[in-house]
């Protein structure tokens, strides 16, 4: 415990020193000085003293050539102004009080000739830097909203302040605790009865340990906080050398650097922070540096036109959102600029211009070529159109020739050389064009003079940057070419046996159902069959039975194709299906096919009342609803659709470049739950990738380093399995008695081990579970590989729950237990019952059943005895003295059993003692305590810890003092509890503190004696007093 205090707050400690090192330049303010500003409450947030005084020092208004100070009303309105309501909840506060930071407002004086006027009022100066103050502290203690709670207040690490505004929470871990619990704190501290007073301030969140760091902002959730890599690592490594001279430099101390230097820190409020859709976002590093780098570009011109460029940002990296702050930044320093935002489909353009309207900017959707022209005309400043209603503006000959006009085109590789953009560039021949594209571009693109007119690249985010980032998921490829086994009856065999490999008995028989249909189509529909049932049998494995919430999009060669799966998987009736096509699809309809699909479309869409209502419909139920499993598609919904759902993209039509790398992209979001995305390719479009992917003529166009990290193989990630089961088998390598499972708990005594051991085995699970949904676990696992596998995988799950009762561990075991209950329920044993053992609390009554449940008496000591320890952490507070001696006799009753000095039979029975002493089934030796303190736990409680505290005095009447003191002592906490919110007024702490004083003295006085840690003793009764009257 000292140990994990000691790291934290030596990390803490260098957090401090490097921010209010000279270079930096805040200014560090102690606990105690915190509170004074506070005006000693905890209750509040702002430092008030110090935003008072800044706030007239900011602040100042010119009327007829003289300059006057705001007055003093004002100064309190701005600060009443800034401490927003939290009535409408902590999103609409913090918007609100953003606001207020960022636009100030403006307030009305009383002028000396008896008008009045309002003038402009600011809270932070953005312009000038050095105008506004930086503070830093530390332990920054808040009063929860919920004061009926044993814990009355919460204490970030570090907080931030600028103009004494808190506008940084840093939450902070040891080096061995993964940042993560940090985000985890920083989450539960928003909620309503938390002390969301403070993170409606609150611009910018860190969670760190010193290797690792990770920011968001106000309701970031955990998969979305990030990682921030400053671009010119080196030059901020060698400035950060000079201010950190007693250590390395750390990954925490370049974060720090990066996010909170005072220029670095205004400008990412000012400009890379905002709200999508009442949601709180802040920039990725990517997004940061690619839109520098676009302002520093569009500032050269060159005959009258601004140097434009490519932003290549991987799919997934938030490409939209850069787009609109760079419009907010385009619109802010360019005056009169006019942002033109261009795509090539319709669903994109409507897709964008949401954006634009979820994060407040008015943006004028064209809906013709008219519209075009009048809105290019118009004083309207951000315009959202289709690429093909520039044809008509080319041909109205009406022209731009303004060069703070901004074009920017999205997906431009698909525009940037061909007619459309012509017409572009002759309506606006004078305007910035800044490409935006998802993928690479091919080695063609790169040298074609139209990708050169663009003005070159201005920045990259390339796939493995974003995959090494965790701001994507890697995907794993996985060859299923089908052909062959259509051709050949031992080829089916073969595939039927592989599909039903992992079955029961009553699956198999269901699906002989199924192949008996597969075996009666024409053999020009096989093909179609064998792929359906190959899908069904993988999605119900992997997906339906593990109810992994999951969802798969299956990318089918036509229309015909698409509606004829759709009608197979309806016949199958497993999982539920859903198809989309749209008519300018171009594609051959030979024969009786265009009837057939013009009808089964009509059929389709009739209950919808449009095609473009059926396709909201679907959009909507795939990503949000559970009525659809599987959304088959052609084209429409392969690029520019966002289903974080979606983990598995079926492959059974020919893709090529950047129609492949962005259909695979479907399936690379973030989602809770989700570790990859998953690529069936039924056309072997990568073979069975043992190549470069440029080796493949699907991806051949490009360079090979742009494709780095795009898709591994599935195989690859099958034979982690066997390197975690490895790792398993070593931990118990020295285990004797490899039958006896108490064997193997003891081994697991030490909580090292313990976390070693969950996390290989949920990695195991994860491994094991995507082996045995793949034709590729042939290739790694022989048969009694796999076997032994699951014998030893269902052995190592009853240990994981005999240890949790064992060790009573409340712990959250997360992705392991969502692992272990799939792979046990779809492929090891239907009956195996996963639930974590619900921790039984030692005060219930089904306490002594579950001990009963455990083997052996010294395990069941164990399980009493961190049931125990349990308890001494929770209620130490309470009477320290007390429960600091119970854990000393834990730990006395575990060291003698291991020294053989105690027998199993003794160890439970000292075990029972110390349980039956903690719930109160036994009583203490009560001829210690004074007769009128029977029954009363709050008198034995100070009276036990002033015992242990002043057992050093060396006086005739010791029993006569302790009981006066603990009598007078519970006297003044009594008196003080009547007091509304007496435990959180620091006035009142002052006066109880002043009244022990007062005794302590008279005592000292009386008897001429002298007593040390009067601290020690104000601090521990206070502990008490919260605890019984708080």
């Amino acid at each position: 415990m000292n140990d994990n205090i000691t790291l934290e707050q030596a990390i803490q400690q260098n957090c401090i020193n490097l921010l209010s090192h000279k270079d930096f330049g805040y200014k560090f303010i102690s606990k105690e000085d915190n509170l004074i500003f506070r005006e000693n409450k905890t209750s509040a947030v702002l430092l008030k003293k110090i935003l008072i005084e800044r706030l007239y020092a900011l602040n100042s208004y010119e009327y007829k050539g003289q300059n006057y100070k705001f007055s003093a009303n004002n100064i309190s309105k701005a600060v009443e102004d800034l401490d927003v309501s939290l009535n409408e909840g902590l999103i609409v506060a913090n918007e609100r009080i953003t606001n207020h930071l960022l636009l100030g407002t403006s307030y009305e004086e009383n002028l000396d000739d008896g008008t009045k006027k309002s003038f402009s009022f600011k809270y932070i100066d953005f312009e000038n830097i050095e105008n506004n103050h930086f503070f830093v502290t530390e332990e920054f203690i808040v009063d929860r909203a919920n004061q009926n709670e044993i814990t009355k207040t919460r204490r970030p690490d570090l907080v931030v302040f600028v103009n004494g505004i808190p506008l940084v929470v840093i939450e902070l871990k040891k080096s061995s605790v993964n940042y993560e619990n940090g985000i985890k704190q920083l989450e539960k501290e928003q909620k309503k009865d938390e002390i969301p007073h403070l993170f409606k301030y609150i611009q910018l969140t860190i969670a760190a340990n010193s290797n690792e760091a990770r920011y968001g902002t106000m309701g970031t959730p955990l998969k979305f906080y990030s990682l921030w890599k400053e671009e010119e690592n080196q030059k901020a490594k060698e400035t950060l050398k000079t201010m950190v001279q007693d250590r390395e430099v750390s990954s925490l101390d370049l974060t720090l650097f990066a996010l909170l230097s005072k220029d670095r820190l205004l400008r990412l409020i000012k400009h890379y922070i905002l709200f999508d859709k009442k949601v709180k976002k802040v920039s990725r590093y990517q997004q940061f540096f690619g839109i520098e780098k676009t302002l520093k570009r569009v500032e050269k011109i060159t005959d009258g036109i601004r140097a434009g460029g490519l932003i290549w940002h991987t799919q997934g990296s938030g490409k939209s959102l850069t787009m609109v702050m760079l419009t907010k930044l385009l619109k802010l320093t360019y005056t009169n600029a006019k942002i033109i935002v261009v795509t090539d489909r319709v669903d994109l353009d409507e897709q964008i211009h949401k954006t634009f309207e979820n994060t407040d900017i008015k943006a004028g959707r064209a809906s013709s070529g008219s519209d075009l022209i009048e809105k290019l005309q118009s004083g309207i400043s951000v315009i959202t159109t289709l690429v093909h209603k520039f044809e008509k503006v080319r041909n109205s000959k009406t022209v731009n020739n303004d060069n703070n006009v901004f074009v920017l085109v999205d997906e431009s590789h698909r525009t940037q050389g061909g007619d459309l953009h012509n017409a572009m560039k002759k309506a606006l021949p004078l305007a910035c064009y800044l490409g935006f594209t998802g993928t690479p571009l091919l080695k063609k693109e790169k040298n074609k003079n139209s990708f050169l007119k663009f003005g070159g690249e201005i920045h990259r985010y390339t796939i493995d940057d974003a995959v090494k980032d965790g701001a994507v998921l890697p995907l794993l490829y996985e060859g299923r070419l089908v052909d062959q086994e259509v051709l050949s009856p031992e080829g089916l065999e073969r595939k039927f046996n592989m599909i039903t490999r992992e079955l029961s008995d009553d699956a198999k028989r269901d699906l002989q159902h199924k192949w008996a249909r597969f075996q009666k189509v024409a053999s020009s529909e096989q093909r179609l069959e064998l792929i359906a049932l190959d899908i069904n049998e993988h999605f119900k494995k992997t997906l339906k039975m593990a109810n992994s919430g999951f969802k798969a999009m299956f990318a089918t060669s036509s229309k015909y194709e698409a509606i004829k799966y759709h009608e197979i998987f309806e016949e199958y009736g497993d999982i539920r299906t859903a198809y989309v096509i749209s008519s300018n699809e171009h594609e051959e309809l030979d024969g009786g096919n265009k009837e057939y699909v013009a009808k089964a479309w009509q059929e389709t869409i009739k209950n919808y009342g449009s095609e473009e209502e059926y396709l909201k419909y679907v959009k909507n139920e795939f990503i949000h609803g559970c009525e659809i499993d599987l959304l088959i598609v052609v084209d429409k919904l392969l690029t520019g659709f966002d289903a974080p759902r979606a983990s598995t993209l079926y492959i059974d039509k020919q893709l090529k470049e950047h129609n492949l790398l962005q259909a695979i992209a479907r399936v690379n979001r973030l989602y809770d739950g989700k570790d990859y995305g998953y690529i069936v390719d039924f056309r072997g479009l990568l073979g069975e990738l043992d190549q470069a992917l440029t080796n493949y003529a699907s991806l051949d166009g490009f360079d090979p380093e742009d494709l780095t990290g795009a898709v591994v193989d599935v195989r690859s990630e099958i034979a982690k399995a066997k390197t975690y089961y490895t790792h398993l088998e070593d931990l118990f390598s020295d285990v004797k008695f490899k039958d006896d499972l108490e064997s193997y708990v003891i081994v697991l005594a030490d909580i090292t081990k313990r976390d070693d051991f969950k996390e290989w085995l949920s990695h195991l699970a994860r491994a094991f579970k995507l082996a045995l949904s793949s034709e590729k676990i042939d290739d790694i696992l022989s048969e009694n590989e796999i076997k032994l596998y699951k014998k030893k995988i269902k052995f190592y799950n009853e240990l994981r729950k005999v240890v949790q009762l064992r060790y009573h561990e409340t712990c959250d075991f997360g992705k392991y237990e969502e692992q272990m209950q799939k792979l046990l329920d779809t492929f090891v044993s239907a009956k195996e019952v996963n639930e974590l053992t619900r921790l039984v609390n030692i005060f219930e009554t089904e306490f002594e059943e579950e001990v009963q449940r455990v083997e052996g008496k010294s395990a069941k000591a164990d399980t009493i005895l961190s049931a125990v320890s349990a308890v001494v952490k929770e209620k130490m507070e309470s009477n320290p003295a007390f429960y600091k001696s119970i854990a000393q006799q834990i730990e006395d009753v575990i060291n003698e059993y291991k020294a053989k000095r105690l027998s199993e039979e003794e160890k439970l029975a000292k075990a029972k003692q110390l349980k039956d002493l903690i719930t109160g089934m036994s009583k203490p030796n009560e001829d210690k305590y004074p007769k009128e303190f029977e029954n009363k736990k709050t008198l034995i409680a100070i009276y036990d810890n002033l015992s242990d505290i002043l057992g050093n005095l060396e006086v005739v009447d010791f029993d006569l003092i302790v009981k006066n003191l603990t009598l007078k002592f519970d006297e003044i906490y009594l008196g003080a509890s009547k007091k509304p919110e007496w435990h959180k007024n620091k006035d009142v702490e002052n006066e109880i503190t002043s009244s022990m004083e007062d005794i302590l003295w008279d005592i000292e006085d009386e008897y001429d004696i002298s007593i040390e840690n009067k601290e020690n003793i104000y601090q521990t009764i206070r502990g008490i007093g919260i605890s019984f009257y708080g």
